[in-house]
């Protein structure tokens, strides 16, 4: 399994912009696909968007296509989330994960086995 820090959560108004950052170390050779996932308080976790790592394939949630990109650094070892035109329901702890090699499925979050600690993201009206 692969260690991951996900940063650059915070504060911002409604229509703002927040660049989500999650940093990967450990067995990265075994990962097949990265996302991003939110919850917030006494919802559950939900998929918002994700990334196969070696072909860029990516998949979002209709509640967030448009308005989210999920993109990644080979040089960095990190995945992105820019999230544009930020509403309320927005609000939620963010956390990105990681898949295994051989996945058949990259989209829910039984598929992804390391989870980040999360970042919170705010949006207020």
């Amino acid at each position: 399994q692969v260690q991951l820090v996900e940063s650059g959560g915070g504060l911002v108004q409604a229509g703002g912009s927040l660049r989500l950052s999650c940093e990967a170390s450990g067995r990265t050779f075994n990962r097949f696909a990265m996302g991003w996932f939110r919850q917030a308080p006494g919802k559950e976790r939900e998929s918002v968007a994700a990334i196969r790592w070696s072909s860029g394939i990516t998949y979002y949630a209709d509640s967030v296509k448009g308005r989210f990109t999920i993109s990644r650094d080979n040089a960095k070892d990190t995945v992105y989330l820019q999230m544009n035109s930020l509403k309320p329901e927005d609000t939620a702890v963010y956390y990105c994960a990681a898949s295994s090699d051989g996945s058949s499925s990259w989209w829910f979050p039984t598929d992804f086995h390391s989870w980040g600690q999360g970042t919170q993201v705010t949006v207020s009206s």
